[in-house]
């Protein structure tokens, strides 16, 4: 997660995180990525159910009830556990979490342990009603996905008046004081709505925005082919830091992130040596903080059945299930081959990602990218964009 306004715009300093220890538990929710103790941010994907047919679900999702989901004591008991290790964020997703009945109750339990619960939804079922509970129980914040503007989303989504539905969750929650982002995965199909989704970002007053890379995982995974192409990738980033920095300019602050490619980490960084060379400095302290991609680290996966992934990407291969054993003993156990490398990425990648200059700060990219196309999931990641002369290999 590279957070475009923080590091460009200069909203957030070196010093800020570090005067809370860099303490996973002690830093407010924007500076996480700046812990040092990298506690992981657990998504439970608490249903496989959803009533949309999004054609980039890593979950492959269904409008069906699923017969092996943990219950809802199964749950608390889920959380539990991770409160007692120190686990910062909850966040609850899906399929779609407000299918789910008991999320409120869930949700609730969550905070009384300590945590912060967040959702990340389709917005479509968030009432007014429903979102009136998840602000009295103490949801921090509702992330929305959005693929684009109306005709973009609801093709992507696979259902029409999908978008309509999102925006009135998203007022739904705004009524209530609940804290709302949107979530963008960025494809060739709409990758030119960008720039009506900022314009978005300041008529609806939404203060977050994360812009996701494809990630080839569930059914994402047929869409390889409609990821874009290095130089495309390399507009896209400009245009979101530009369109980021001009409303930063005209004093509209709003926080913008990429996710899911951590090669926007250097790159942001040589585009701020050329540009203002005494900021680039703290913003090469402040990725070094980051430490690029995560996964297996600072950020896990309990699937609806129980088991325990890197990422929610990585369904394809589990560590364990939490029905059988807590997750604080899976996730510390490095007997898997997997878990323990993904702990130090750095000492296993291969290929251009072992000569990088970079790898401190990028951490090695996304594995899951490397294995889908080169079954090798230590090669390099096919959609890191950094030319060779920009990692240094001569």
């Amino acid at each position: 997660m590279i957070g475009i306004s923080k590091l460009y715009c200069g909203t957030v300093e070196p010093s800020d995180a570090l005067r809370y220890g860099r303490h996973s538990g002690q830093l407010p929710s924007h500076l996480l990525q700046f812990s040092k103790d990298k506690k992981p941010v657990v998504v439970w994907n608490m249903t496989r159910r959803c009533n949309l047919k999004c054609v980039h679900c890593y979950a492959h999702a269904k409008d069906q009830v699923f017969a092996d989901e943990m219950s809802t004591d199964e749950g608390k008991k889920l959380m539990d556990d991770l409160a007692q290790f120190g686990v910062p964020v909850m966040l609850f997703s899906g399929g779609e979490p407000v299918i789910r009945k008991d999320l409120p109750e869930l949700a609730a339990y969550a905070v009384e342990k300590g945590m912060r619960a967040v959702i990340s939804t389709n917005g479509t079922l968030i009432t007014a009603e429903k979102a009136r509970i998840l602000k009295e129980i103490g949801l921090s914040y509702v992330g929305v996905s959005l693929d684009g503007m109306e005709e973009i989303h609801d093709k992507f989504r696979g259902v029409k008046g999908a978008f309509k539905a999102a925006l009135e969750g998203i007022r739904n929650s705004q009524d209530a004081g609940i804290k709302v982002g949107l979530r963008f995965t960025i494809n060739k199909f709409n990758a030119g709505e960008i720039p009506a989704v900022f314009d978005l970002l300041e008529e609806r007053n939404i203060p977050r925005i994360c812009f996701y890379h494809l990630v080839y995982a569930g059914r994402g995974s047929d869409l390889v082919k409609d990821d874009l192409s290095h130089e495309e990738t390399r507009k896209v980033v400009d245009l979101i830091i530009d369109r980021t920095k001009d409303m930063h300019d005209r004093g509209i602050e709003k926080e913008v992130l990429t996710v899911d490619n951590h090669a926007d980490g250097p790159y942001l960084y040589l585009r701020m040596k050329k540009e203002d060379p005494e900021r680039a400095k703290e913003v090469l302290e402040l990725l070094q903080m980051n430490e690029g991609n995560n996964s297996g680290r600072g950020i896990g996966c309990v699937s609806w059945d129980g088991e325990i992934h890197a990422d929610q990407f990585w369904r394809h291969h589990s560590f364990g299930n939490v029905r059988h054993r807590p997750f604080s003993e899976i996730w510390t156990d490095m007997s898997d081959p997997l878990l323990s490398k993904l702990k130090d990425k750095k000492a296993h990648v291969t290929g251009r990602c072992a000569q990088c200059r970079w790898l401190n700060i990028c951490g090695g990219n996304f594995r899951v990218r490397a294995e889908a196309i080169y079954d090798d999931v230590w090669a390099p990641d096919p959609a890191c964009y950094l030319t060779d002369e920009e990692i240094g290999i001569q």
